[in-house]
């Protein structure tokens, strides 16, 4: 029997670290105790497991996820980049029918207040969508000269919406986590992909932004209510950004009055890199001079 909502992260050994970080936090501050899952590839579960025996966490293997679709290519996915291997893993995870709903998260988030279902879950257990057109990030974007962001994501999001035939406005449904609901991945196959002769991983090859897929199948088939919030935790998806804020004052108890949680990219948190962090001295020098300077 499933549960209304379950918390998920994909992950890789890469991000051991962050991940114990996330789940540490999700110890303290998961109210309701919502089962939490991780997913990684068969390779990786020793480690995984070795150093989170004291966490209440299921562990499971990437391969055992995708095996619930028969129409995937296994191979196919291994020889995928892992940037859009994952995103077919995470949009695949509602079918081993765990929950109704699941919380995608990535393993760079960290929870910095207590959270329960109602943050989550609106009457009768529908999910909240983060859906809006993410003017204050482009805003911001465009006071630090980064016109190609707002060029980025006006081309990503026509990209999708041509595919149903939207037209209208640009949203955004992000940035993770996100709150998926099983019914809105099973409109998009029997709606769109079946008809087609697509599966999922056809799909986010030809358009690899699963959270648009998402987004636009639950505008054009309706399979839930559509409930918006703004995104739920605080991503620093620049170095720029976090500085911007530090400069400002803000901190975790500041940002806790507007979010459950905060996403420091793991591009520029080098540090939390397993086991080590990587590249030369040099390279890690450049990094830690440019995030001082608000960069990647």
């Amino acid at each position: 029997m499933s549960t209304p909502i379950a918390l998920y992260c994909k992950s890789y050994r890469t991000d051991l670290k962050r991940v114990i970080r996330l789940a540490d936090s999700i110890a303290k501050f998961n109210v309701d105790r919502i089962p939490f899952y991780l997913s990684v590839p068969g390779a990786d579960l020793a480690l995984f497991r070795e150093h989170l025996t004291n966490q209440s966490i299921e562990i499971i293997d990437d391969d055992l996820i995708v095996s619930h679709n028969s129409s995937i290519d296994k191979q196919k996915l291994h020889s995928l980049p892992g940037s859009i291997s994952q995103q077919i893993v995470k949009s695949e995870f509602w079918r081993l029918g765990i929950s109704d709903t699941y919380l995608c998260l990535d393993s760079d988030a960290v929870f910095i207040r207590p959270f329960s279902r109602n943050d989550f879950l609106w009457k009768d257990n529908i999910p909240y969508t983060v859906i809006d057109e993410s003017r204050e990030f482009l805003e911001a974007s465009l006071q630090v000269g980064k016109q190609r962001i707002l060029t980025v994501f006006r081309n990503e999001a026509e990209r999708v919406q041509r595919l149903f035939d939207r037209p209208g406005k640009a949203y955004a449904f992000g940035p993770l986590p996100l709150l998926w609901h099983r019914s809105v991945w099973e409109s998009l196959e029997e709606q769109y992909l079946r008809p087609r002769g697509m599966n999922l991983l056809d799909a986010i090859v030809s358009a690899p932004m699963e959270s648009r897929w998402y987004g636009e199948a639950l505008l054009s088939y309706r399979a839930i209510q559509l409930m918006p919030c703004q995104p739920l935790f605080k991503v620093y998806h620049y170095a720029w950004q976090f500085d911007r804020d530090r400069r400002a004052k803000i901190n975790n108890d500041q940002l806790a009055q507007l979010y459950c949680g905060a996403i420091y990219q793991s591009a520029w948190e080098r540090e939390m890199d397993w086991p080590a962090e990587g590249g030369t001295l040099s390279s890690r020098i450049g990094r830690r001079l440019r995030r001082g300077l608000g960069r990647i």
